[in-house]
């Protein structure tokens, strides 16, 4: 089985920006030991600024005559490589130095770096990956510069490989190198965007770089590190994507003291925030906000609050807004606050916060909403917005409706764009009608809007969950081939979920494999889905060593959504002591067991016929679900509280009953309805009554033995009278608590 990752992601960006040359006359700081204020302690070590040029930027490339002087002095294969790199001939110098008998200097080095990091392609970023692992091996990293770091980490950020670009930033802090704002920020933002610790990382990666930036008294030392509004709004963004409003507050009281003043693109962050904690109430006023700030409007900010409106659900809302904006009116404020009106209140969570961050909220009755400054047009990014919307609550109709209004505007900004025909096809292919889904494919090809990866993917989707394996792999082809369009690691994804759904674990290995021999990284989804389809054909050894190739793969990092999908793999076989090993292992790494993982668990307790194993995880699972009583101290150690669902617990109840653990059973079933999970008394009297009618109807039992199952049958007339059969009086001391002494 081939399972060895490729030695990098392909990339997929493009950059008009003319390359910088990094050893040229710029401005050079070398900081030997700044002064730092009483209330800061000095750091372990200097910062060194060192080549912080901007990497937007293309400063001169002219050498002083001491520059020149030196490289005279230069051996011939270093002249030689520094001579090809003066002349951009990046080729040629890269064939140079891999046939070059020695490690080059310095200037060739970084020189080197920085055209391959700027070259757009993946050879180019790959061979500069490959300069960074030959320097480390043989412990030379300090032989590169600044900005030929800060280079590397804001292609390999744009290629995708945020966690490497991290690191490489991370790698520059640690060696005393603080890069410049535009590089750093990158990566804050592709963090940022990111899902799993992704924005967690982002805002640790800000403020690793703003407490160094802290510590120069000089601001003029640091001020090409110091984050200006673009970085801010990436680590607001952050915040946003976690749903933080104290700490987004926190950074955007912050910004004045770096003298970033809040954009456009703040307040829209600000939208994004407002949706994400529920604050609808809230949206109109940062639109206020915006025009009290006196801040230019932009399309975006309009698109904001309409998706914010239709990812609410208040299609009514955002129907008002596009309404308003084709008749050209300006009390887009009014409407919004009329709207509040007619609705009810949101939670007022994080009042306090939000009544800093949006003050005009506070006296919103004391002023009339204001006027847009020029009346905006709707654009197809807004109609499509809302057409999303008409998708999202199955109105296909409205749908294809507005696409054929689109299409006779005059306005051409307002004609349907890729964009909006994807819209309709991941209508259709949502309706299960993927002949028509087709159709509009056609369509586009016939009025020149070429379909890009996204369109075809979701069609490759629809064929999937429609089971039409072979319709999904020629749709491949015709993308490939007819199209010209490659497919990526997203479309690879959904072919390897399409074979699960068929029940063809090899077909998935296929995809897994040649998605990789095309060069193509492997996501963490991707190493997921794949041991997805070996633990549903019952190949649990298989899955696990799909896992440790996801382990060793550095450009991934394997989550608790992983680790439970090993866990399910070997409980769908019953191997509960392998299973019991994993969740072990979970807890080393860091992670708290979830619903999901004991809920695999459980199934394999069930399978494997355990019941003495059902009662250790009802334990843990009782004590997970604890709620810790006001004032009592937690450790912050301790896992977060659980809140099981009802697949777990009738699990185990349904393990109980048939074991004739009654007492655990009650437990488990009063759980179940302080959660508001109704048990399914039908099934358990049906159990009871098949396998325990006759439990205790021994005449024949010595005295001894009659007294060691009196608490047994007491919790058995107990269940009977809970179940609603026929039962023997029982006396209020029954308790669902042990008795002191009694297990």
């Amino acid at each position: 089985m081939n399972l060895k990752p490729p030695s990098s992601s392909p990339l997929t960006y493009n950059s008009n920006i003319p390359f910088p040359a990094t050893h040229s006359s710029l401005t050079l700081h070398w900081v030997s030991s700044p002064h730092y204020p009483s209330s800061i302690s000095s750091p372990t070590r200097p910062f060194r600024l060192l080549a912080t040029a901007n990497p937007h930027t293309n400063p001169t490339s002219d050498l002083s005559l001491a520059a020149t002087a030196a490289a005279a002095a230069l051996p011939n294969e270093d002249q030689k490589l520094l001579t090809l790199l003066r002349q951009r001939k990046t080729e040629e110098a890269w064939t140079a130095y891999t046939q070059s008998t020695h490690l080059p200097n310095p200037t060739c080095l970084s020189r080197l770096l920085s055209q391959l990091s700027y070259q757009n392609s993946h050879s180019g970023l790959t061979r500069a990956q490959s300069i960074i692992t030959r320097l480390r091996n043989e412990r030379q990293l300090r032989h590169l510069d600044a900005n030929s770091l800060g280079l590397l980490a804001v292609a390999a950020a744009k290629a995708g490989q945020t966690r490497y670009a991290a690191s490489i930033v991370k790698s520059m802090l640690r060696s005393g190198f603080l890069p410049h704002v535009k590089a750093w920020s990158a990566v804050v933002s592709r963090l940022a965007a990111t899902g799993d610790d992704g924005p967690a990382d982002a805002l640790k990666l800000f403020h690793s770089v703003t407490r160094r930036v802290r510590r120069f008294s000089e601001p003029e030392l640091v001020a090409d590190s110091r984050p200006d509004t673009a970085a801010f709004n990436a680590a607001l963004n952050a915040c946003a994507n976690l749903g933080d409003t104290k700490r987004f507050l926190k950074l955007f009281d912050e910004m004045p003291e770096y003298g970033a003043e809040p954009d456009v693109l703040t307040y829209n962050v600000m939208i994004k925030l407002c949706a994400r904690v529920g604050r609808k109430d809230l949206l109109v006023f940062v639109l206020e906000r915006i025009l009290d700030k006196g801040i230019a409007l932009c399309m975006t900010t309009l698109n904001s609050l309409v998706a914010a409106y239709v990812g609410f659900g208040d299609l009514e809302t955002a129907e008002q807004m596009v309404q308003a904006m084709r008749e050209g009116r300006r009390d887009l404020c009014k409407i919004l606050r009329d709207s509040n009106s007619n609705n009810s209140k949101s939670s007022l969570s994080d009042g306090d916060v939000f009544e800093k961050l949006l003050p005009n909220s506070v006296r919103a009755n004391d002023c009339e909403p204001p006027l847009l400054s020029k009346a905006y047009t709707c654009n197809s990014r807004i109609y499509t917005t809302l057409m999303k919307g008409y998708m999202n609550v199955g109105r296909v109709t409205d749908t294809v409706r507005m696409l054929e209004a689109l299409r006779h505007q005059d306005d051409s900004s307002s004609h349907p764009d890729h964009v909006t025909y994807t819209t309709v096809i991941s209508a259709f292919v949502k309706a299960g009608s993927m002949d028509r889904a087709r159709r509009v494919l056609a369509e586009m090809t016939r009025v020149g809007v070429p379909a890009n990866r996204i369109t075809y993917n979701i069609l490759l989707k629809g064929y999937c969950q429609q089971l039409q394996i072979d319709q999904a792999k020629e749709l491949l082809r015709e993308m490939a081939d007819d199209a010209g369009i490659e497919p990526d690691v997203v479309s690879y994804n959904i072919l390897i979920d399409g074979c699960i759904l068929v029940d063809d674990s090899a077909g998935a290995l296929g995809f897994f494999n040649e998605m990789r021999t095309r060069g193509l990284a492997p996501t963490k989804i991707s190493y997921t889905t794949l041991m997805k389809a070996f633990a549903l054909s019952g190949q649990p050894k298989l899955a696990n060593k799909v896992f440790d190739e996801m382990l060793n793969d550095p450009r991934v990092k394997a989550d608790l959504v992983a680790w439970n999908m090993l866990v399910e793999a070997y409980c769908r076989m019953g191997l509960v002591e392998e299973a019991k090993k994993i969740i072990q292992r979970i807890k080393d790494n860091g992670f708290h067991p979830d619903v999901a993982t004991y809920g695999s668990l459980a199934n394999g307790i069930a399978l494997a016929r355990k019941p003495g194993e059902a009662l250790l995880l009802w334990n843990e699972v009782k004590e997970r679900c604890r709620v810790k009583k006001e004032g009592e101290t937690s450790d912050p150690s301790d896992p977060p509280t659980l809140k099981p669902d009802e697949g777990l617990l009738d699990t185990l109840a349904d393990i109980c009953v048939r074991a004739a653990f009654f007492k655990k059973a009650l437990e488990i079933v009063a759980c179940m309805e302080e959660n508001g999970i109704p048990p399914n008394k039908t099934k358990f009297t049906k159990i009871y009554v098949e396998m325990h009618s006759r439990m205790f109807t021994s005449k024949h039992a010595s005295q001894a033995r009659q007294d060691r199952r009196i608490e047994r049958k007491r919790a058995a007339e107990a269940f009977k009278f809970w179940l609603g059969l026929p039962n023997s009086y029982y006396g209020s001391e029954w308790r669902l608590e042990p008795i002191d002494g009694d297990e």
